[in-house]
């Protein structure tokens, strides 16, 4: 199992399950701005970089989480010898 000793992870799923959903919220509420802003250019390019891994990473940490709550973990690779 993982370094959690038994305890799954709900609080982590539950927290990054609430901050991505936050996000999609805000980026759909805000999609004008959002659009005036990524369509400028220059070092405004590096926008839409930002806010994909910042979406990236925070909805991984909630599947990871997810999953783990569930049971369902990687299977461990065994050393071939």
């Amino acid at each position: 199992m993982s370094a959690h000793c038994g305890k799954r992870p709900y609080r982590k799923a539950i927290v990054t399950g609430i901050i991505s959903i936050a996000l999609y919220a805000v980026l759909l509420m805000h999609q004008g701005i959002v659009n005036d802003l990524f369509s400028r250019g220059g070092v405004y390019a590096l926008l839409p970089i930002v806010t994909a891994f910042v979406f990236c990473s925070v909805h991984g940490c909630f599947t990871g989480g997810f999953w783990t709550v569930f049971g369902v973990e990687a299977k461990k690779r065994q050393e071939v010898k």
